[in-house]
């Protein structure tokens, strides 16, 4: 018994080293470098790691599988890299492998957590959740007959998800309705269009680019089509809070408004770098690109192409700066896929510039600003987790909860940390109109409600000058 599991261990641990030989063997090669490994150094190697793990299952007195310690010195070795290379063991990998194809099996629906509950954001235009009916704000009771409030998102998310084709039943909470209502919802292929666009005034074009996944150059392509057809020559691209994505589809969108010239370099170990460069030899748009401090990787990519090529301005506040490129490679087990993704060369802009955490510089910096309100926010106290206050309290939640209700519209008659029957009969409709139990006591529930619709509010208080700025500059061009 002792020599088989030696001998699954040795089986275990070359899966280890192969994660790593795999990487290797697979990224780009250039001129006569190659890499080579010693089989003696490799053996002595699987040697030591097979008598730690060994030693660990004979005398470590948890409970521990052979799995979690493999896959804890797979992730341990990744530990020692940068920030942005990972191991993914097979669930992870394919939640991975959807975020940033954007493509997965499901319903559609983008969801958070909110009050207890998994909630709809909204349904994706087109897909089995909007034709079936849900909306935003339907608060998630049950998925094929599991009550899943408490759930965090990937909980509940693994439950909608399934294979193409099959049926999943919904049980929906609706403001406004008094009984759960069920939708039995056919889950297909999703495809994320990541392109949003509208034609705003004096005939400018405005395209959102919200990630950079295998469909935005055909998505965007569709809208560049409209545009045309539309005669429309000023153009805004707004890559605010895009992460990234994959280069070949940020360098191919580039190459439809950076001037002919380089797009990217990317630079490898010792020095190697590749460039990719666009043909384009007139600009058909006068451009600007909105950025902002969630502008990241393929994002800066796109903008500081723009900027060194001298195609458009650069609007908004210093973008991330995260210059680096990944890879992603599958690992492939018995019977499962698992994943790495390693961090295999530095990008620099057309003029070389290294943004690695520092991020580009806008041509014009322009900082969004919040409406008058009218309350100082910062007056407004946080919620004490230990006070649910009820009808004639006198407390500093009371005061906040007026505070709040007040600016999102509701009648309060005097803010003044009283909670008088006025207060009550608001915080009453308030949690009526969130889907709470309606009781006028601001329990912790109502307290995690009021709070975000605060957060909502300002959300919605914003003036976005960065647009208004990309607006004024092609208005005068």
């Amino acid at each position: 018994m002792k020599e088989n599991k030696g001998s699954l261990n040795k089986v275990l641990l070359i899966f280890i080293i192969t994660i790593l030989v795999v990487s290797m063997i697979i990224s780009p090669v250039f001129g006569d470098q190659t890499i080579k490994i010693k089989a003696e150094n490799l053996d002595e190697d699987l040697l030591y790691l097979e008598s730690i793990l060994e030693m660990i299952q004979d005398r470590y007195a948890g409970d521990i599988t052979r799995e979690q310690l493999i896959e804890g010195a797979i992730k341990g070795m990744f530990n020692n890299l940068d920030e942005h290379s990972s191991y993914y063991n097979p669930e992870e990998f394919k939640t991975l492998f959807e975020n940033v194809s954007g493509d997965f099996n499901g319903i559609g629906v983008y969801i958070r957590e909110e009050d207890g509950y998994v909630t709809v954001v909204s349904p994706i235009n087109g897909t089995p959740a909007d034709k079936a009916g849900l909306k935003p704000g339907d608060k998630i009771e049950s998925v094929d007959g599991v009550n899943i409030k408490g759930f965090t998102n990937d909980q509940a998310a693994k439950l909608i998800k399934g294979e193409s084709g099959t049926e999943v039943r919904i049980g929906i909470i609706r403001p406004g309705e008094t009984n759960i209502l069920y939708f039995d919802i056919i889950r297909a292929n999703i495809k994320i269009n990541p392109i949003n666009y509208d034609i705003l005034e004096d005939d400018i074009g405005y395209i959102q680019i919200t990630q950079f996944n295998l469909h935005t150059l055909d998505n965007i392509t569709k809208a560049l089509i409209e545009m045309d057809n539309k005669n429309i020559k000023k153009l805004i691209i707004d890559v605010r809070n895009n992460a990234g994505g994959y280069l070949d589809e940020v360098i191919n969108i580039s190459k439809l408004f950076v001037s002919k010239g380089p797009i990217v370099h990317i630079k490898y170990a010792k020095d190697d770098i590749e460039t990719f460069s666009s043909e384009l030899k007139s600009l058909k748009y006068d451009l600007v690109v909105l950025v902002n401090g969630g502008s990241a990787s393929a994002s800066e990519i796109l903008a500081g192409a723009v900027q060194d090529s001298g195609s458009g301005t650069v609007v908004g506040t210093q973008t991330y700066g995260k210059g680096t490129v990944q890879t992603i490679y599958p690992v492939y087990s018995i019977n499962e896929i698992s994943g790495v993704k390693i961090t295999v060369a530095e990008y620099l802009t057309p003029n070389k510039r290294s943004i690695d955490g520092k991020g580009i510089t806008p041509d014009i910096v322009v900082e969004n600003q919040i409406a008058d309100l009218e309350i100082d926010i910062s007056d407004i106290p946080n919620f004490r987790k230990g006070d649910k206050p009820s009808l004639n309290d006198v407390s500093l939640n009371t005061l906040a909860t007026e505070q709040i209700l007040s600016l999102i519209g509701y009648e309060i008659n005097d803010i003044d940390g009283v909670l008088d029957n006025i207060t009550f009969k608001a915080i009453k409709q308030f949690q009526i109109d969130k889907g709470l139990f309606s009781y006028g006591i601001v329990d912790y529930t109502t307290q995690d409600a009021l709070d975000k619709a605060l957060e909502e509010y300002l959300n919605s208080k914003i003036e976005d000058t960065q647009l208004q700025k990309a607006i004024e500059i092609l208005k005068n061009k």
